[in-house]
């Protein structure tokens, strides 16, 4: 490892402990460093400054980093360089002080001047001349060029310091130094002064860097060059400046020659012998300047092969997936006119110090090429909660290069402005480490990037702290690059870097003194790209425009294809990569753009296009085929087997379609809206006429059917603001989703959808097969193992036996115990059950304890890691958006078989508790959201149809296996496992409830329950499972009643099971109302289930069920006060709650009711479902309803329908209202929606016959019995349905009565049921005979029912897409009078009933079942206009009165007359097929 601070921190950790007490020991006994006096004197005044109390505090905060406590060699600053180019980094260790070395070569003197430096002028100025002066004429004298350096320690015996350690010390006053040496003339004769001004060269403050602290420190630097031309034939004696303090002034010594010696400055003992030597030293110094001056120039280096292979890291060319963070100070203007290598780059951020970079900076030239998101440190703060994958969407990482302004923003109105070296240091520093190390340790995976540090102007203190922030954080230099032009900005640069990381690093990945120019030219030539690319859009007059870079970057939700794609790619990137790139694709990746470029330029052979690729591309070109009718947006769709070439297909019609269409591919995780802006942005680019564009091709990939239908609704609104002509086909919705039936899809909507199957036509086993040859002339068959398999059609038997086989010879030899075995089966199980998954190769190297010190051979280290096994069944993968790898098995089916043959006699459930307690994997920063996810699908995702999988499944496939091939206590092991690993979350305690109450551990499943419920409290689908838990406790306690003679006695704790789901059920109740995002139903449904069945344990008692009077005596008791004898003890603590058990079944029933009336129930078999579904799921709640509403009332009306039908024609005043009404629901007329349930095709009851049963038992004179709300509302329904059926009824009341009738409902319309809205919607619609101001009246019935039918309809609908709770049309409006007028849907239902089902569901969509003559002759069409989007009906005179549209996309733009036909609602009339009148 090499030795930078932050590899020391885990290299020395032990010692460092120990070192730091020691340190803190010393500093307790010790004032300050050693005196550097020599003379003896003492400065009473300085022992108790307060500089040296900071000086220690500082030492003692140096002490307490241990990153800094091991001290590192360093060079001193050039000879006679200029210091401001310099720096030293403090604690670092020059090398120990040296006497005459060859005369040019200066010798060093170290003094610490720790407690002089805090003197006042007279006394500092007085010491510091007595030694440069003395060391200068020591130096002069010998004729050696020297250095003193002061703030550097020259003693061993300074506790906790060494030799040589730079310190430093504060300087307040710079001239302080520079003017102590005036003393010159006094301490030299005034010829000698002359020439010794000439050798003592002024002094040079080198800044001392500390990391840790804010104070500002140098080392004050002498240098003393002896000039032969100055000191020839001289020896100069010197009188050495003093401080007394009994005189309090400055004196000087007497005349002394010094010399130097060794290290030390010494008197001249023998003056004889020394100047008869002079002229000796002359002949020799004279000598060595000569040499010098003719010694050779410096060697030219190939700067341009360094540069290329840092840049590159070892590669002939620049990686295409390679991220760069560029970190930069001010450009020259000559500088940025060669900065062309920078915008083919892909830049994840910019790091500038150079405030005015947006005006006229780097950042404001890269802007006119490229779009960039422009921050501030501060910007990379992560908000709590939130996690790195919504981060980096929050800042739109990856998608355009961000850039941070580091030092302020000139031209930003905010309040971020530019600040000097130390206000940075001590307040953006921290910001500065934060931002690093999201960026490092969050972001980009250790070698998927290189930072570039580009110094084009002096180097400041910040730059230099960022980069030993980055290379704390990315443990090391070897990713880390400088590039300068001017050798002294790298000066200062060099001397700080060398501290963290030595000089020989730091100059191998250096490239000093190249023109920017030069590296320009040499960058351009090594990148993938010919060229800055310029990419070419189709456009509609035929020809093409240019696709500006920065535009492109602004639609990056969008991968945009464009007509010359790829063609900038360089011929020698495709040699040599085409063999690389096909055998990827052969050996199962998946298809890239490159791909068909490689084959279009003849580098491979062709792709073939499958059946499907010529059936899809027939229906993109019907729907261009321009008609009135056309919608604007087409939806088509691929479904595919999983792995039999579905994305290939897709891809190849949209590399195909890219000359006559705009093409794009939707990336994953963007919000409809954003891609529908793209979208219309990429529409419409550089195109005169928005009514004149070509249309948009646009690919979405395993996009769910929520989605789709979100961009679908926010594109058909973006067409309707944007006022595009009807029959403009704007965009073509292509999606690619796997379906283990793609056949069954593409018979239901041939005109929409098209099939992949691994099934091959004819002409497509030809063509396999002559590819297969071709491929196997160059490749083995595992290298191209996917297409093999596809050539045989994945026929059953033929490939389960072929993959058998491949994977037994493959694990041949196989190491069981190796740590890349444990990677594959990890990579196998993850394959087998989770659609997609991968692991990325940073946990794979995690995993492998993979330590990669240089980039250049990251990739090549993770791949030899791997045994040949490995290599064979790994292919690797790319994100798309980040670059980041990852590995997965190259076919399901192969996961699969490697599974099961690496198992041996494990089990899987064994291994999945392995992939769970893998600590390193699971605590892996980078792509932990990804692996979370596959993890957490791994145990808890179910099997959907609706999602390309073969079945539906109550729990993950993985669990499902476990529970029916091992046992079901392995299962509930491993997801206890999961529980714990996932910091116990409740979607898993609610799992474990789940599972346990299927295997009949009711005990457990209750706690696992009550688990899920405390931690979820309102969540209505956790409170659903945990009555559900009841439901089946209950069950399991029943069905064993069955076995035995029940009694109340032994019944009572069954009843209380039932009780306690039926209260864990209203709680469900409660949570989903109260819920505005969702609306979960199941405790509506399930609250009368469990009352159903309840109800069926009660009256089955012998006590109810033995005598004619117990079923009597049973409705009794649940009805009224009367409790029977033989019930009272036993059931003594839920009497009450049994009593109630009628209302609470009746109230869930309504509620069912209602909903049903609002919404359509029509759930495709695409609909997607939430997350948390619940269990019980009801696939055709209209029918449940029908059927659990006729056993409610059969439960409660005690005797025969014959009997009782008798009963009431002998003795109509014999049955109670309570019977009737429990009559009414047993015959079907309880609610509002299995009334009007009664006009669809009946077949086992004469539906006209049970209403009139119905009305019969309704009052005779209805007027005078004051019905209440519900009954009258469902008597006024009843008349409604049976007019519908049989209008010559002598049961129908007229259409007036039940107006009349209606009067009964509530003045206040804010206190009428929806139901009664409804009706009064319909009944008061007027006739085409009503006068004026009987329409009037009517209209303005009408509009008050319908102000608060609206408001109901919004508080149902909550905050839920419409889409997903679309509206259900009960009538339309008919061309007949009274009752005629209403036409239930079930007319037009069964005038389309004789199309197919595609050709039905196309005619709604495109609005041409209105065009059917049987329509237009059944409904009415009825006039009215439009403002501004909103529809308006022709007719009330008071007020206006809107009409919701049913497709906002058929509104006409502006003010038009329009006509529609009129359908009634529980919103309110709704209008279809609206057409502007001509």
């Amino acid at each position: 490892m090499k030795s930078g601070p932050a590899l020391l921190i885990i290299k020395k950790r032990n010692e460092l402990v120990d070192s730091v007490q020691r340190a803190q020991k010393v500093l307790k006994n010790q004032e300050s460093p050693k005196r550097d006096d020599s003379d003896g004197n003492n400065y009473p005044e300085t022992r108790n400054k307060p500089s040296n109390d900071k000086e220690t505090s500082s030492s003692t905060e140096t002490q307490d980093q241990p990153g800094l406590t091991s001290k590192k060699d360093c060079k001193p600053r050039p000879f006679c360089k200029d210091g401001i180019d310099f720096t030293y980094v403090k604690h670092n260790v020059l090398q120990p002080e040296s006497g005459v070395i060859d005369l040019i070569s200066p010798c060093h003197e170290y003094k610490s001047f720790a407690v002089a430096a805090a003197l006042d002028r007279t006394r500092l100025q007085a010491k510091f001349a007595k030694e440069v002066l003395k060391f200068g004429a020591g130096c002069m004298n010998i004729r050696s060029n020297g250095t003193i350096h002061f703030g550097v320690m020259d003693s061993r015996d300074d506790a906790g310091y060494v030799h040589g350690e730079i310190i430093g010390v504060p300087v307040l006053e710079k001239d302080i130094y520079v003017d102590a040496l005036d003393h010159i003339e006094r301490a030299f004769s005034s010829g000698d002064g002359e020439h010794v001004r000439q050798c003592i060269r002024p002094p040079q403050f080198i800044e001392v860097i500390d990391i840790n602290s804010y104070e500002k420190r140098y080392v004050v630097e002498v240098d003393i060059v002896p000039a032969i031309s100055v000191v020839k034939n001289r020896v100069y004696s010197v009188r050495l400046p003093n401080f007394k303090e009994k005189s309090n002034k400055v004196e000087f010594e007497k005349e002394t020659i010094y010399r130097r010696t060794g290290s030390k400055t010494e008197p001249v003992s023998d003056q004889n012998e020394f100047y008869q030597r002079v002229r000796d030293r002359d002949i020799q110094r004279e000598k060595s300047e000569q040499s010098c001056i003719e010694s050779n120039p410096d060697v030219s280096h190939d700067l341009g092969r360094k540069l290329t292979m840092l840049i590159t890291s070892g590669k002939k060319i620049i990686e295409k997936e390679k991220w760069y963070i560029l970190v930069t100070n001010k450009f020259g203007k000559q500088d940025l006119t060669s900065i062309d290598f920078l915008l083919n780059m892909k830049i994840f951020s910019v790091f500038d110090f150079d405030p005015d970079s947006k005006v006229s900076g780097l950042c404001s030239e890269y802007l006119k090429h490229h779009a960039a998101n422009l921050h501030f440190m501060q910007n990379y703060k992560i908000p709590t909660g939130m996690s790195i994958s919504e981060f980096e969407s929050h800042l739109h990482l990856f998608e355009q290069t961000s850039w941070i302004f580091c030092n302020g923003r000139s031209d930003f109105k905010g309040n971020e402005a530019q600040c000097d070296e130390m206000t940075w240091i001590k307040t953006r520093m921290t910001l500065l480490r934060d931002c690093v190390s999201v960026v490092c340790k969050q972001i980009l995976p250790k070698g998927t990037f290189l930072v570039v540090f580009l110094l084009t102007s002096p180097v400041e203190k910040p730059l230099l702290h960022t980069f030993y922030e980055f290379f704390t954080d990315m443990e090391g230099h070897e990713d880390i690059i400088c590039i300068s032009e001017s050798e002294e900005n790298f000066l200062k640069w060099q001397s700080f870097t060398e501290g963290s990381c030595g000089a020989d690093t730091v100059n191998r990945s250096s490239v000093v003194g190249m023109k920017m120019s030069h590296i320009n030219a040499t960058l351009q030539r090594i990148q993938p790209m010919t060229s800055r690319p310029t990419k070419l859009l189709p456009v509609y007059v035929k020809g093409e425009c240019n696709l500006e870079t920065r535009e492109e970057e602004r639609m990056y939700s969008l991968e945009i294809l464009s007509v010359n794609h790829c063609d900038e790619t360089s011929l020698d990137f495709a040699e040599d990569q085409k063999e690389d790139i096909e055998r990827q694709f052969y050996h199962g990746g998946r298809v890239n753009w490159l791909n068909f470029w490689l084959a279009d330029k003849r580098f491979v052979g062709d792709i073939i296009k499958r059946d499907a690729y010529h059936d899809i591309s027939s229906l993109i070109q019907d729907n261009l085929k321009r008609n009135a009718e056309q919608p604007p947006i087409c939806c088509l769709n691929i479904y595919h087997h999983p792995g039999s070439g579905g994305s290939t297909v897709a891809r190849q019609v949209l590399w195909n379609s890219r000359k006559v269409l705009r093409c794009a591919v939707v990336k994953p995780s963007y919000s409809p809206s954003l891609v529908a802006e793209h979208g219309f942005q990429l529409r419409e680019y550089e195109e005169k006429d928005m009514q004149n564009c070509l249309p948009v091709l646009l690919l979405l990939e395993d996009c769910d059917r929520e989605y789709l239908d979100d961009l679908r609704n926010e594109l058909e609104a973006a067409v309707t603001t944007k006022k595009i002509a009807r029959g403009t086909l704007c965009f073509i919705l292509l999606t690619c989703r796997r379906s283990h039936n793609p056949e069954r899809m593409c018979k239901e909507s041939p005109l929409e959808n098209v099939a992949v199957t691994h099934k091959l036509s004819v002409e497509e086993k030809r063509h396999f097969a002559t590819k297969r040859q071709t491929l196997e002339q160059r490749y083995e068959p595992e290298f191209i193992l996917t297409f093999v398999l596809m050539s045989e059609e994945f026929n059953h038997q033929k490939i389960v036996k072929y993959v058998q086989q491949f994977v037994t010879h493959l694990l041949q030899g196989i190491d069981h115990e190796s740590m890349v075995t444990r990677l594959i089966r990890y990579v196998a199980l993850l394959n087998t059950y989770v659609q997609n998954s991968f692991i990325s190769q940073s946990h794979c190297e995690a995993l492998l304890a993979i330590s990669i010190h240089l980039d250049r051979f990251r990739q090549h280290a993770f791949e030899r890691s791997l045994s040949e096994q490995a290599k064979l069944v790994f292919i690797h993968l790319r994100d798309d958006r980040t670059y980041i790898q990852s590995v997965r098995i190259i076919h399901p089916l192969v996961a699969k078989e490697i599974l099961h043959q690496l198992l041996g006699k494990q089990l899987q459930s064994d291994l999945a508790l392995d992939l769970l307690r893998e600590d390193v994997l699971f605590e892996h920063r980078f792509g932990r959201d990804d692996y979370v996810k596959f993890l957490r699908a791994l145990f808890i995702r179910r099997s959907r149809v609706s999602k390309g999988d073969e079945s539906d499944s109550f729990f993950s496939p993985l669990i499902e296996y476990v529970q029916e091939n091992e046992s079901p206590d392995k299962a509930i092991v491993l997801l206890k496992e999961a529980y714990t690993r996932f910091n116990k979350d409740a979607f898993f305690a609610q799992q474990l409830a789940r599972l346990c109450y299927v295997h009949d551990q009711f005990e457990d499943a209750k706690r696992w329950a009550d688990v899920a419920a405390s931690k979820m409290p309102n969540n209505s689908y956790i409170l659903d499972t945990r009555g559900q838990v009841y439901r089946r406790w209950f069950a399991a306690k029943s069905k064993a009643l069955d076995k035995v003679t029940k009694t109340p006695e032994n019944t009572a704790d069954a009843i209380e099971t039932a009780l306690n789901a039926l209260e864990c059920f209203q709680h469900c109740e409660r949570a989903a109302i109260a819920d505005v995002e969702t609306m979960n139903n199941s405790g509506f449904f399930a609250v009368v289930e469990v009352g159903c069945s309840l109800l069926k344990l009660i009256f089955s008692l012998p006590v109810f069920s033995c005598k004619r009077s117990g079923y009597a005596t049973c409705i009794q008791y649940l009805v009224t006060d009367f409790v029977p004898e033989p019930v009272r003890k036993p059931w003594e603590n839920f009497h009450s709650k049994l009593k109630s058990l009628q209302t609470l079944m009746c109230q869930a029933l309504e509620w069912i009711s209602e909903d049903l009336s609002y919404f359509q129930t029509d759930v495709s078999a695409d609909e997607e479902e939430t997350p948390e579904s619940s269990e019980m799921k009801v696939s055709h709640p209209k029918t449940w309803l029908v059927t659990k509403s006729s056993v409610y009332g059969k439960y409660f009306s005690d005797a025969s329908v014959e009997t009782i039908k008798k009963q009431s024609q002998s003795n109509p005043d014999s049955l109670t209202p309570f019977m009737k009404r429990m009559l009414i629901y047993r015959f079907g007329g309880g609610n509002i929606t299995t009334i009007f349930s009664l006009l669809n095709d009946q077949k086992e009851k004469d539906p006209v016959k049970t209403l009139e049963d119905i009305i019969s038992l309704y009052p005779r004179n209805p007027l005078k019995s004051r019905l209440d709300q519900m009954d009258l509302s469902n008597y006024l329904a009843t008349h409604i349905a049976l007019s519908c059926l049989s209008p010559q009824s002598p049961k129908l009341a007229t259409l007036k009565d039940l107006r009349r009738l209606s009067q009964q409902f509530p003045s206040e319309k804010r206190d009428c049921l929806s139901s009664a809205l409804f009706l009064l919607t319909l009944l008061f619609w007027p006739e085409e005979h009503d006068t004026e101001d009987i329409k009037n009246k009517k209209y303005e019935n009408v509009l008050e029912a319908m102000e608060f039918l609206k408001r109901s309809y919004w508080t149902k609908m909550k905050d839920i897409p419409q889409r997903r709770r679309r509206i259900f049309t009960h009538f339309f409006l008919g061309n007949g009078n009274g009752f005629d007028k209403f036409v239930h849907r079930t007319k037009v239902e069964k005038i389309t009933k004789l199309l197919s089902v595609s050709e039905k569901k196309l005619k709604w969509l495109r609005g041409e079942v209105w065009k059917m003559p049987e329509i237009t002759k059944l409904c009415k069409r009825v006039t009215g206009w439009t403002e501004d989007g909103t529809v308006y009906l022709e007719g009330p005179q008071e007020k206006k009165f809107s009409i919701h549209a049913i497709k906002t996309g058929t509104v006409p733009y502006g003010n038009e007359n329009v006509t529609f036909y009129l359908g009634f609602t529980f919103r309110g009339p709704v209008a279809y097929d609206i057409t502007a009148k001509v």
